[in-house]
């Protein structure tokens, strides 16, 4: 039986450097929402969520125009980046 983790590309950083990278666990968090597994999916990757809230809107907004859509851009990317930074900092401390 074929699954979706048969098609997920690896991870170069952890392949030649033998360090997780900042999308680390980000396509198996994936997998585990399309599966349903909505806590295993925010401990594998705590940004998941965010980034297909920040997906979401910048396919919405190719549509439709917002009056805030920069504030609201800048924002969703702020709020990415240190969810990913943050996370990655305690992966690798822990």
């Amino acid at each position: 039986m074929v699954s979706i983790e048969d098609y997920m590309l690896p991870c170069l950083t952890k392949k030649f450097l033998g360090m997780d990278c900042f999308g680390c666990g980000m396509q198996r968090a994936l997998a585990l929402v399309l599966h349903g597994e909505w806590t295993a999916a925010f401990k594998m990757y705590p940004a998941i969520y965010t980034l297909i809230l920040l997906g979401l809107f910048l396919i919405f907004n190719i549509f439709v125009t917002f009056k805030y859509e920069e504030f609201i851009k800048k924002w969703l990317f702020i709020i990415n980046i240190s969810i990913i930074v943050i996370s990655y900092l305690l992966k690798i401390t822990h």
